[in-house]
């Protein structure tokens, strides 16, 4: 395939779900409760709802929406720290505009940059150290936050900026990382997951080994997967395939972009610059051990934690906030009471529902939920 259209054909599409749904009445007959897959990438949420996915596969298929957007998993008390940052006179503070809106306990960046904070958005973190070049007399700060696959773009911009000798440049680090992330989720006690979709993104980066664990140690199913339709499509074929035929293995539908052992020069930037937290905070999900990265010892001088001695308060989502439950898979966006009433993409409260990757705003823009049946 070269084009996009033929990612989309509806020839293909209907070949593909007349296949799923034989395999989905194969499966069905031993069991009493429907097939769930996991999405872990909020790239495929968005997908899944942008295409009318999940509704033309089977009722005895169900999609759990899993962890994949890192702003929604973003935890408030990082987000004070970010406007804390944002609200010394000295410092420029620049983000993606997806985290511009994340709810803190008292104001978003957006609030802040309102009320007279220096918070600029950026399209990469090159155009933040720019902007250090630019302003020698200020501190720029970068916010960095995401999977693996953003890592490696921050990485390499600490490398040039101690090429460069940028010293009125740092980062704010948040990134995370997918392996424990998948692990916490197959380790809760309520996990009824029996396949998982895998990033591609993240897996452009990491490659397919690091998730062999899932099928060697919990005997469930992963396909990385592409992000059109018919890579969807085709990938919850190769999960059901695999639970018809008794299988759990890790497999790589999106193999024209996402190699077995990964992108070496990427993982070096990432191994040089960064190193495993013990524990990171995830938003919904709580502490999880060694699920986000700090900057090595090495690199102190463009490390904001340090520069500026964060704080890094651990704060409570909202009682009536379920995003925790949405992440794990437990319930839908919509049986969460806050959804669509005090809770929408223009006044988010939960962190689902501020970037388009997340499962609540998906829902929200393309479920066809009616808010009169909102419980």
């Amino acid at each position: 395939m070269r084009f996009v259209d033929e990612f989309r054909d509806p020839v293909r599409a209907g070949y593909l779900l007349r296949e799923i749904e034989g395999l989905a009445e194969t499966i069905m007959r031993d069991r009493d409760r429907t097939i769930v897959i996991m999405e872990v990438c909020g790239g495929h949420t968005h997908s899944i709802f942008r295409y009318g996915i999940e509704k033309m596969l089977p009722r005895s298929i169900e999609f759990a929406h899993g962890p994949g957007c890192p702003v929604c998993v973003l935890p408030m008390g990082r987000v004070d720290d970010c406007v804390a940052l944002a609200e010394r006179p000295e410092v420029i503070f620049t983000t993606f505009g997806d985290a511009m809106r994340v709810p803190g306990s008292r104001v978003s960046l957006l609030g802040a940059k309102a009320a007279g904070a220096d918070v600029r958005m950026v399209y990469s973190p090159l155009d933040a150290l720019a902007l250090a070049r630019a302003n020698p007399a200020r501190e720029v700060v970068f916010f960095g936050l995401g999977f693996e696959t953003t890592m490696p773009s921050t990485a390499l911009t600490i490398l040039q900026a101690q090429a460069e000798g940028i010293r009125n440049f740092s980062l704010f680090c948040n990134h995370i990382t997918i392996i424990p992330t998948i692990k916490a989720i197959l380790d809760s006690p309520d996990m009824r997951i029996d396949g998982f979709l895998g990033p591609g993104h993240v897996s452009m980066v990491i490659g397919t080994e690091p998730y062999d664990f899932i099928a060697r140690d919990y005997h469930r199913p992963l396909v990385v997967a592409g992000f059109e339709p018919l890579d969807v499509l085709h990938s919850v074929w190769m999960v059901l395939r695999q639970i018809a035929e008794g299988r759990a293995e890790i497999e790589n539908q999106y193999a024209r972009i996402v190699p077995e052992k990964g992108n070496p020069a990427s993982l070096s930037a990432v191994t040089e610059v960064f190193e495993l937290r013990e524990f990171f905070e995830w938003r919904g999900l709580g502490s999880i051990d060694h699920s986000g990265v700090r900057v090595r010892e090495r690199y102190a001088a463009w490390d904001a934690e340090r520069k500026f001695a964060v704080a890094s308060p651990s704060i409570p989502d909202p009682k009536a906030c379920q995003c925790g439950e949405v992440l794990k898979g437990a319930i839908k966006p919509w049986q969460c009471k806050l959804f669509g009433r005090a809770c929408t993409p223009e006044t988010p409260m939960g962190a689902l529902m501020v970037s388009s990757e997340g499962a609540c705003a998906a829902y929200y823009q393309y479920g066809g939920v009616e808010l009169e049946q909102v419980p």
